[in-house]
Formats: structure tokens, C-alpha cells, sequence
């Protein structure tokens, strides 16, 4: 029901390959594949893949695609060739999880240990922590183990019931994904989503005495209710959310095409106000993007245009008291700023600045108010809260504690809310509930969790210097009773791409970590987004190469201040980051002993040089296009991971990979692990050293799961 500058940010980011719980209800089911959660994180606002990606179909594997002008002679033997592909691709993954199974026995009674030191992490620190509530009305929403509950607001004796349960309905398969109450509370529409796919199915519940199903729509990403009665959504293929469609739950219903996006660059959701006055339809590439309003007074009625997209504007669209609040990156400096504008003159040339971001500021997230607006900011490391007042024209800032290095804004439908409620986190903290009272003006921590407070952690923060003298900002955690921390183990995380900031929230295996003398640092690399929409720009496409440049630089600085050595430094990355960590494998592998990637991208050229692969027009903001541009493919060929394989002396490497993945292909993984196991031995034949050292190449192909977050257990188990 709300909006947040965080989950537009994301909704930029849909195509990332990024990194990311009485009554019988009528029963239709949908997969056979959905599958399901046991404890699941809800989104309840935009927000895909929890991190963040949109869904999509599962895409064949190819080794190699005709290029234009190649010939194919004929059908016999077009499907002659694709059979031995498909019968070489099985004997390599075949022979890939022959040998997993015989290496993993050697680890047994390791991670026998492992799993129950996390599982003792998590039932001390995050055994209190609720579901999120979204209030509509005096009525209170909440999810937990796949059902949906409903109470009064002022409900002090813990009395509820389920409206409805995945499990019940015929869903069993399946996890909540994002829930969406209709404006009189007659209807709940909500999405299930598998661990092994992106693909969503969205339910809607006719609610009452004895909830029923109304409807189900498949391959839905995004829905908001215009009204009581009329539901807008985006449909997804293949990784795409390109059209717009509304549906009615009047006497006579009926569905209609509204909006259909031409180019492949933009992916479109949808939002709705938090006044409920428009639906607001967003179209966004990596870098421009587009709205269209839906006025809820009006939904039959066709979409209006904000502003026409520019090359290079992102903006998003709030309202309150027939103006629209636009936060924008238009107008110099090019990061983002609050303007807005009148709904009655809605064009660019209209806008008028209400609050402009500091010089290397990130905004993390914003929510709107009736009588003020809140920003959570990023500078030098450190958290702000920013206080903008409509009332009085005045900014308060106010820092947050200096150990949280992450938040998470919990939910506020009625914008009439005096109070915002938030949490803070870092990878070695709990999540810590806090409030700040517009009517008292303060911020109060919420002391009811009684989460214990971690203690033997010590946060440090660093600037490396980079190959161009440019500061790249590093943030350690070790454990204050450490001795020698240059004999100490070091494990270095990197991702640095589309603009997204690394995952500092927490993570029992961190903690875990932490308490056996690791040393944990997180290098905010360009290419990211950790100091704004400018550090990302400097650190994709042509200048990819300075992130690379960046966290060499930062392992240098950690070695040289004493946090580790070389043969105790592990690198590990995840999705998009496994560019950087490759690429450092290949240029620099005496820094580091071990690398651990999870869904890694390291076949960039190949990749971006098949256009038919649904993510590659969109992603080429990010990486550049190979096929158009002679010096982007040598670009791009100068660090891909894969294509810069060489025999020398690698790392150890251990990678996680999933057969389901729809934005990294497994083929792509396979090829770089065989390529890399050829040249560690050939590099091992040929100089024969004393050590006899040859690197251990793991490749883990996990049957289930997908590029997204997946449920507790199953992150356990990993």
C-alpha cells in the first residue's frame, strides 16, 4: 500500500542478475511446480525478487546461437545438433554433480557444526520478530507461514483469523508475495510465487464470513486496486513486464489491454499513491523512465502523461493536496532530488525544487506523509533520517546509530500517520525496531523486542585509494577480543553493479563468523550505489574496469593495515558481483587464497552478445552493446571473467549454482568452471612447484531454489 523511494529504486533495477509465513477456502490450483516457503519474508510494498527482480519463464540453455547470417541448412539437422548440445550439456552436469556429491562427504561433520551454531544464532536474536502489519482502516494485515491474518486494530487479546492459507486453497507449492487490500476491505488480492521460478500467480479472495477465491490471473508481477472493485496489473514474460491490463468485480466483469510498452529497454509496474487519489503506471529502462497517471476517481478513464521520458531522467511520482511530489534525478547535479509540481500542469518545465541532496549523499529511501516527508540518507557510511516539514518549510536531520548499516521501513498505508516506524540493521547486528513521532519530534527506540544487544563487535570504516586517487569507502567488522588480526581469517564482499548497494543487513552466518575471529569487510566498489547515482555511472559500462581498479585497491588497504594476509583472504560475491570477483581472480589471484560465488555472471561477452536472451537489450545501459560497438566487445572482452582465463595459480573456488536460474544460465557457469579447472592444471603441470598446490574448482548445482531469495531452511541448508 505505500511507496518508498527504496522499492522505486529497485523497480529500476528489475532485470538485475542481483542478489536478494481454520477455514476452507475454494481450492483451484495453477503448477504443478509452484513451490513453497515454510517461513518467508513478505513484500508488501513494489518490490521484486525481495531484492527484487521481476519474474519470468525459464529460458532453454544454449551453447552457442547463430549469429545474423548464418545459415541453417535444415530441419534434420538443426535438431540433430541441438540434441547433441542438450546430451553434451546433461554428461557435463551429470559429471559436475557426481563429483559435488563425492567432495561435499569430506565436509560433513563441518557443516553438521555450522548448521547448528546458525540455527542457535537465530533462535537467540530473531525469534520476536512479527510479520509486517499493514493497517487499513481499524482492521490489522499480517502474513506468517503461508497464511494471511486479520485482527482489530485495538485487538489486545491476540484474537484473529485466517482470511486465507496457500496450503488450504490448493497452493501448497507456493509463498506469499506481496498482498494488496481493495479500498472497502471486500477483497484481498495477493501473489504466490515458487522458489523455483520468478513466475507469480496472483489470487483474488472474495472476503467475508467464509473467504472464497473471486479469481486467478497467472503470470501477474505487479496489481493495485483503483477502487473497490477495479484491480490494474502488469503481466510478465520471459523476464518482461511490458503491458497494463484492468479488471472489473462488478455484476458484469469484464478485463481490457491499458497500456503497452514498445520498447524492450522499459519494464512497467504499477504503484498507487498514498492518498489512493492516482495509480500511477511506471515505465523505467536503467536510466530513464516514464509515468502515467490513472485517476481512482476516474478508472475507466485513460492514463494521463506526467512528462515524456528523456534520456538519462529517472523520476517517480507521489501526491498530496493536488500537487505531485517527483523525485527526480533531472537538473544538475544529476542525482536525486524532491521537486514538484501542480496535477493540473504536470510537465518538466513546471517542476519546482522542494529538497536537493548533499554532494555524495545516497538517497536509501523516502516515504510521504500527509504533513511531512521523510528521507533515509547515506553519507560517509553513516545513516540519516531527514525530516522535511510542509507545514513549517523546515529540514531536521537526525543520525542514526553509527553501528546500523541498513534499514528496513516498515509498512504505512494511511498517510495520516503520525508516527513512522523503522528498523536498523548491519550484518553482525539484529534488526532493532525504532519510531520517530511527528508529534513529539524524537526518535525512540522500541525496547519490547528484547533482542540481545552484540557487544564483542567492533565497526570500522576505511577509504581505499583507488588507481585515479578517487576514495572508495570500506566498512570492516571484527571481533573486539581478536589478537593479531593479521593472522586473523579475512572474507571480503563485493558487488558493484546496476546501482546497488551491497546487502548489509543480517546474517546469522556473519555473526557466526565474527564470533570465530573472521574479519568481515565490504568493499562499496563504483558501479554500485553507495554514494549516489553518480558512483554507479563511473563504474559501468566503458568504466566498468574502475570497479575492478577499486576493490584491488581496497584489498591492498586491508592487508596493509593489518586486517589479514593474503593466504587467509577469501573474496566472495554473488550474482552480478562474480564480474568483479572473476575478473579479480584472473588479474590479481595472488591476493586472495578462496573465492565463493553464488549464481555468478562471468560470461559477459557471450551473453550480451545474444540478444535474444530476454535481460540483453535491457542490460545494455549497464554493460554496453558488443554487437553495435567494436570497442564495447573489447571492452567488455578486456575483463569478462571467462574469456580472460589463463594458466597461472588461482584461488580455491566455490561456486553455487541453480538449475532453475532465469537470469544467470547455468551453461555459462559450467563453461567457466571447466575453462578454469583446465588452466589451474595446466599451470600446476607446468611448474611442478614444491607446494604441489592446485586449487580446489567446487561447483554446487542446487536442483531447487532460483536466482532469489529462497525460504529459511533452504538458506540454511545452502
Amino acid at each position: 500500500m505505500c511507496w518508498t523511494a527504496k522499492s522505486f529504486i529497485r523497480g529500476l533495477s528489475f532485470s538485475l542478475r542481483c542478489y536478494s509465513k481454520d477455514n476452507h477456502l475454494q481450492a483451484i490450483c495453477l503448477y504443478s511446480k509452484i513451490k513453497p516457503p515454510k517461513c518467508h519474508i513478505l513484500t508488501w510494498s513494489r518490490s521484486p525478487c525481495n531484492s527484487t527482480v521481476p519474474p519470468g519463464s525459464i529460458l532453454p540453455w544454449r551453447f552457442f546461437s547463430c549469429k545474423e547470417g548464418t545459415k541453417i541448412h535444415c530441419g534434420k539437422e538443426k535438431i540433430t545438433s541441438l540434441t547433441t548440445s542438450e546430451l553434451l550439456y546433461n554428461d557435463v552436469l551429470k559429471s559436475e554433480q557426481k563429483n559435488w556429491n563425492k567432495i561435499s562427504r569430506r565436509y560433513k561433520a563441518m557443516t553438521k557444526r555450522i548448521k547448528e551454531k546458525i540455527e542457535e544464532l537465530h533462535n537467540k536474536y530473531t525469534p520476536n520478530l512479527e510479520s509486517p502489519r499493514m493497517r487499513v482502516g481499524e482492521n490489522v494485515y499480517f502474513e506468517e507461514n503461508g497464511c494471511i491474518f486479520l485482527s482489530k486494530a485495538d485487538n489486545d487479546k491476540g484474537n484473529f483469523h485466517i482470511i486465507f492459507s496457500v496450503e488450504d486453497s490448493g497452493f501448497s507449492d507456493a509463498f506469499i508475495q506481496r498482498i494488496r487490500i481493495s479500498p472497502d476491505q471486500r477483497y484481498l488480492a495477493t501473489s504466490l510465487r515458487s522458489e523455483n521460478s520468478e513466475e507469480t500467480t496472483c489470487v483474488i479472495m472474495k472476503l467475508g464470513d467464509l473467504p472464497v477465491v473471486e479469481d486467478v490471473i497467472p503470470n501477474v508481477f505487479s496489481f493495485e486496486w483503483a477502487t473497490n472493485d477495479v484491480l490494474y496489473y502488469t503481466t510478465q514474460k520471459n523476464l518482461k513486464c511490458q503491458n497494463v491490463f484492468m479488471t472489473t468485480f462488478t455484476n458484469q466483469k469484464h478485463t481490457k489491454l491499458v497500456y503497452t510498452e514498445q520498447d524492450a529497454r522499459f519494464f512497467v509496474d504499477l504503484y498507487c499513491t498514498k492518498d489512493r487519489r492516482f495509480l500511477t503506471i511506471n515505465s523505467n529502462s536503467k536510466t530513464t523512465s516514464e509515468v502515467w497517471l490513472i485517476d481512482c476517481r476516474h478508472p475507466f478513464k485513460l492514463p494521463v502523461l506526467v512528462q515524456a521520458r528523456t534520456k538519462g531522467v529517472i523520476y517517480h511520482v507521489e501526491h498530496r493536496n493536488d500537487e505531485l511530489y517527483i523525485l527526480t534525478s533531472h537538473g544538475e547535479p544529476a542525482e536525486y532530488k524532491l521537486m514538484k509540481a501542480p496535477v493540473a500542469s504536470t510537465g518538466m518545465e513546471n517542476w519546482q525544487l522542494v529538497y536537493a541532496l548533499e554532494e555524495k549523499t545516497k538517497l536509501i529511501d523516502l516515504e510521504m506523509f500527509s504533513d511531512h516527508c521523510i528521507m533515509f540518507l547515506q553519507n560517509a557510511g553513516h545513516l540519516y533520517l531527514n525530516v522535511i516539514s510542509f507545514g513549517s518549510h523546515s529540514v531536521q536531520s537526525i543520525k542514526l546509530p553509527t553501528w546500523a548499516c541498513a534499514f528496513e521501513l516498515e509498512s504505512h498505508p494511511e498517510h495520516t500517520s503520525s508516527t513512522c516506524y523503522f528498523q536498523l540493521t548491519s550484518p553482525v547486528h539484529p534488526p532493532r525496531r525504532f519510531a520517530y513521532s511527528f508529534k513529539e519530534n524524537n526518535l525512540i527506540e522500541q525496547a519490547a523486542q528484547e533482542v540481545p544487544i552484540i557487544a564483542n563487535c567492533h565497526t570500522t570504516r576505511l577509504l581505499a585509494k583507488s588507481k585515479d586517487e578517487t576514495l572508495v569507502p570500506i566498512t570492516v567488522f571484527h571481533n573486539t577480543n581478536s589478537k593479531e588480526l593479521h593472522r586473523k581469517p579475512l572474507l571480503v564482499h563485493v558487488y558493484g553493479a546496476y546501482g546497488v548497494d551491497l546487502n548489509m543487513s543480517f546474517k546469522e552466518e556473519k555473526l557466526m563468523l565474527i564470533e570465530e575471529g573472521w574479519i568481515l569487510a565490504y568493499c562499496h566498489v563504483r558501479g554500485g550505489g553507495e554514494l549516489g547515482l553518480r558512483w554507479h555511472k563511473d563504474g559501468c559500462q566503458h568504466n566498468k574496469l574502475k570497479g575492478l581498479h577499486d576493490l584491488k585497491a581496497c584489498i591492498m588497504l586491508l592487508h596493509q593495515l593489518g586486517f589479514s594476509q593474503p593466504k587467509y583472504t577469501a573474496l566472495t560475491a554473488a550474482s552480478a558481483g562474480g564480474v568483479l570477483a572473476g575478473a579479480m581472480c584472473n588479474s590479481d589471484p595472488e591476493l586472495i587464497r578462496a573465492v565463493v560465488l553464488q549464481a555468478p555472471f562471468v560470461d559477459v561477452l557471450n551473453t550480451m552478445m545474444k540478444p535474444h536472451l530476454p535481460l540483453t537489450i535491457e542490460e545494455q545501459e549497464e554493460w554496453g552493446n558488443p554487437l553495435a560497438d567494436d570497442k564495447c566487445m573489447k571492452y567488455i572482452k578486456s575483463y569478462c571473467p571467462y574469456y580472460n582465463i589463463k594458466p597461472q595459480c588461482y584461488p580455491s573456488v566455490f561456486i553455487t549454482a541453480y538449475e532453475n536460474d532465469q537470469r544467470v544460465p547455468l551453461t555459462g557457469v559450467l563453461r567457466y568452471v571447466q575453462k578454469l579447472r583446465k588452466a589451474a592444471l595446466d599451470h600446476a603441470s607446468r611448474t611442478r612447484t614444491e607446494e604441489g598446490w592446485i586449487p580446489n574448482i567446487i561447483l554446487d548445482i542446487q536442483a531447487s531454489g532460483s536466482h532469489c531469495d529462497s525460504s529459511w531452511e533452504d538458506s540454511l541448508n545452502e
